[in-house]
């Protein structure tokens, strides 16, 4: 394909720091290799993008996905996959996790290697209003830090582990006998470095970041709480109403998000597909890489649990 004969997507940004709309481009016929690199400039740019009416079914879903990395395993706990596609994570409004609503959090970090990306796909099962998705961009909140704080918060380490959180293994569900009997546990840098733009990212989160390391309990509460209240500034976020053909693809180093689980309230089911983009291991400012606790990558083949070697 010539220059001339190149097709320039239409990327609409929502909000001055995060989320654009991507038009232009039919995801039910393969990608041009332009397209593929005008859609990885737009995500590292904004860090989450997303189409409309885009009615793809899991094989096409699964064909976008293998254009910007390898698809990993639908999830190491919970994953629901449809018949044939261990890859895609079925996420229900009516499952148990799912009526509670969520925590911000981004995919996965309790493993070494979390996710680089997530596709999240709505098929025709979506309410009319209500069950929104907000995105966060987690280098907007380490850039507006000051400086002072950016200098602390570059040299700490936090611990990122599933469940064990504000009482989430009380009722002993399912899923929580699950991560009891195989816990996935890992230590990651608080500021994470970008490989492709050398930008720094405030990489923690509630759902899954429990403490600072080499600080007292106190000390870490306050910390972790200072840090969840700046990445979840609502100038640093955009709002995704879901319609049937929807898809949010989001860079997971870099952003944080959180359903706030309002479909709870409603008599409508909403269902998304999701898929996860095998990730590497998380740099820090210093050039240490993030170490696995408990547990080993996370991967095509679904995660091992156990001593970490």
């Amino acid at each position: 394909m010539t220059t001339l004969e190149r097709t320039r997507l239409d990327v609409r940004p929502l909000s001055v720091f995060t989320g654009a709309e991507i038009h232009g481009v039919d995801l039910t016929q393969p990608l041009t290799d332009d397209e593929v690199d005008q859609i990885k400039a737009a995500l590292l740019r904004w860090k989450v993008v997303f189409f409309r009416d885009q009615h793809i079914d899991h094989a096409q879903h699964l064909a976008f996905a293998q254009y910007f990395g390898r698809p990993t395993s639908a999830h190491p706990y919970d994953a629901n996959p449809p018949e044939g596609y261990p890859q895609i994570r079925t996420i229900s409004s009516k499952s148990t996790t799912g009526r509670r609503g969520e925590r911000w959090h981004t995919d996965v970090t309790g493993v070494v290697n979390p996710p680089a990306g997530s596709i999240l796909r709505a098929g025709l099962q979506v309410p009319a209003y209500g069950g929104d998705t907000i995105f966060t961009n987690l280098v907007a909140a380490y850039e507006h830090l000051s400086p002072a704080l950016r200098a602390l918060a570059d040299g700490l380490w936090a611990r990122h582990q599933f469940g064990g959180y504000n009482g989430d293994f009380e009722n002993q569900t399912v899923y929580a006998q699950r991560v009891q009997a195989s816990p996935l546990v890992s230590e990651h840098p608080v500021v994470r470095v970008l490989p492709e733009t050398g930008e720094r990212a405030l990489f923690v989160n509630p759902g899954f970041t429990r403490r600072i390391k080499d600080v007292n309990e106190e000390e870490s509460r306050h910390l972790l709480n200072l840090f969840f209240e700046e990445i979840t500034r609502p100038e640093y976020t955009v709002r995704f109403r879901w319609q049937p053909g929807s898809i949010a693809f989001w860079d997971n180093r870099a952003t944080a998000h959180q359903g706030p689980g309002d479909f709870a309230y409603l008599d409508t089911e909403r269902v998304l597909y999701r898929i996860t983009l095998e990730g590497d291991v998380p740099v820090g400012v210093e050039g240490r890489h993030s170490n696995a606790v408990l547990g080993k990558p996370f991967s095509a083949f679904g995660v091992d649990t156990g001593a970490a070697a």
